[in-house]
């Protein structure tokens, strides 16, 4: 049995997320993967002009990053794999 390969987020974008923290090596892909969603629906409320629910901080607290180094690679990614691969 062959297995497929799923390159898709939930939303079904695809996307290179960092697996590892370049510096202290702690396993990140699975906050970045809770972190997108709950982050997009804060700035919709921003640009909104309405109060967020939550503010990326209290987002990146409730998923266990203490680390600034950390918190840096969640808070600093940015999906460019359309711009790096335009062509499929």
């Amino acid at each position: 049995m062959e297995l497929e390969r799923n390159d898709k987020n939930p939303i079904g974008e695809e996307m290179i997320i960092p697996v590892r923290c370049f510096t202290c090596g702690k396993v990140i892909a699975p906050a970045y993967e809770a972190f997108k969603p709950r982050y997009d629906a804060y700035q919709k409320a921003v640009t909104a002009g309405e109060k967020p629910k939550e503010t990326p901080k209290q987002i990146l607290d409730d998923l266990g990053l203490e680390r600034y180094c950390c918190r840096r690679m969640i808070l600093s990614h940015v999906d460019l794999l359309k711009e790096a691969a335009p062509y499929e």
